[in-house]
């Protein structure tokens, strides 16, 4: 990476990027400077950039095996759940306490997790019964994920194509039977249908057959490089193979993080942000782990964007998430929209912090009947080191200026 020209880095021994190397324009939706609505497409983009989140709409395909198998050694070994729960994304409650359960529960995990997604996505093909066997284990399976972690909206939209397993037999129980009920009016449809009563073809029907032919014909053509890749010893995880993105291939958890580290943002109102008496105080976000008191978060089906992107750049430097220091330069003019992301402002009803660094610690769940768990604590941590060097609103003019952002206005 190249040093920047004068004016356009940030102050002290931290390179940074030049913009050629890395340029991040006014609107990238990677630069957390409002509210930030949810979609699909934004969760797939970020869940792109490194370790994902949980179960997806690829555990109905060995492919979610198969990316693990091929991937980490730990998933190899059986020693991945070991790690999991305190290592995801966002933990939650649950997974607190599933980080603690003996090595061979652990083992048994990983184990069911190769055969949920190795063996039973074939069941499918083996007639109803272990049609219906899969959705069931299927949906088990999206269940102990949503409860174990707040792995956003993926494992529920999973189960919603494990439904189909279920045929209108194994379903009737649910609706109500009787005549002119809806069960009675499915039976009569069903009967018409057995003696060769079919709907005359219309215009419409036959327009929508076309359509759905050809959209068959298009999803298979554009799904044989997501085959050959599935096939491929060198599988690639999460990746489009057309522009269209209608067929694409994804995998979670191909590797595993095996250390927790958090970047912790920080204020101070003192002058000197060197003086030994400098009081920094921690910024908290919604979701992710910040006081070692504070119990882990249920959020799921939703997703706190920004807690999820500080999770991704805990693995990295700045220099790899300049929207970092945007929001670092929101921070210092007290920026509501900001703030309105964050669980607490320290600086609520004060002026804005004269300084705003990070600081990189590595995080572990604290042991239950333990010490810090008799303090109230959820986690311990150790710090690091900086990850970016105190900034004032002064460093980071020309640093907005050069990547053309719009220069924050104190409130």
């Amino acid at each position: 990476m190249g040093v920047p020209a004068s004016g356009d880095g940030l102050p002290g021994d931290f390179p940074v990027p030049s913009l050629d190397s890395v340029s991040i324009a006014q609107g990238d939706p990677h630069v957390p400077d409002r509210p930030v609505g949810l979609s699909v497409a934004d969760f797939q983009n970020h869940a792109r950039s490194g370790p994902s989140g949980g179960g997806s709409h690829s555990s109905l395909s060995p492919r979610q095996g198969l990316i693990k198998i091929r991937g980490d050694q730990c998933w190899r070994n059986l020693t991945c759940m070991d790690f999991h729960y305190e290592t995801q994304p966002l933990p939650n409650p649950m997974a607190y306490f599933l980080h603690h359960s003996p090595w061979w529960f652990h083992r048994f995990e990983t184990l069911s997790n190769h055969f949920l997604e190795l063996v039973v996505p074939f069941f499918v093909f083996l007639g109803r019964q272990m049609c219906i066997l899969h959705g069931a284990l299927q949906i088990l399976f999206q269940m102990v994920l949503i409860i174990s972690g707040n792995l956003s909206f993926l494992n529920w939209l999973t189960i919603v194509p494990s439904l189909a397993c279920f045929d209108d037999a194994t379903l009737g129980f649910l609706f109500p039977s009787g005549p002119g009920c809806l069960k009675d009016q499915v039976l009569r449809m069903q009967e018409e249908e057995a003696r060769g009563a079919r709907a005359p073809w219309t215009h419409g029907s036959v327009a929508r057959h076309t359509v759905n032919l050809a959209l068959g014909v298009l999803v298979a053509w554009l799904s044989i490089p997501v085959v050959l890749n599935l096939l491929s010893p060198q599988q690639v995880m999460n990746s489009s193979f057309n522009p269209l993105r209608i067929v694409n291939t994804y995998g979670a958890f191909g590797s595993i993080t095996k250390e927790r580290t958090e970047v912790i943002l920080q204020g101070t109102a003192s002058p000197n942000a060197s003086a030994p008496d400098a009081k920094w105080e921690d910024y908290e976000f919604k979701c992710k782990p910040g006081d070692l008191k504070r119990r882990p978060c249920l959020i799921s089906p939703y997703h706190h964007r920004l807690d999820w992107l500080m999770w991704f750049a805990a693995f990295q430097t700045y220099e790899h998430n300049e929207w970092i220091i945007h929001l670092a330069g929101k921070l210092l003019a007290n920026d509501a929209q900001a703030l309105s992301l964050l669980a607490l402002n320290p600086f609520a009803g004060r002026a804005p912090p004269r300084w705003v660094r990070g600081e990189h610690y590595r995080y572990k769940f604290s042991r239950p009947g333990g010490t810090h768990a008799a303090e109230g604590k959820w986690w311990i941590r150790k710090r690091l080191g900086p990850y970016f060097p105190p900034l004032s609103f002064q460093d980071l003019k020309g640093y907005f200026r050069s990547r053309e952002w719009p220069y924050p206005k104190p409130e």
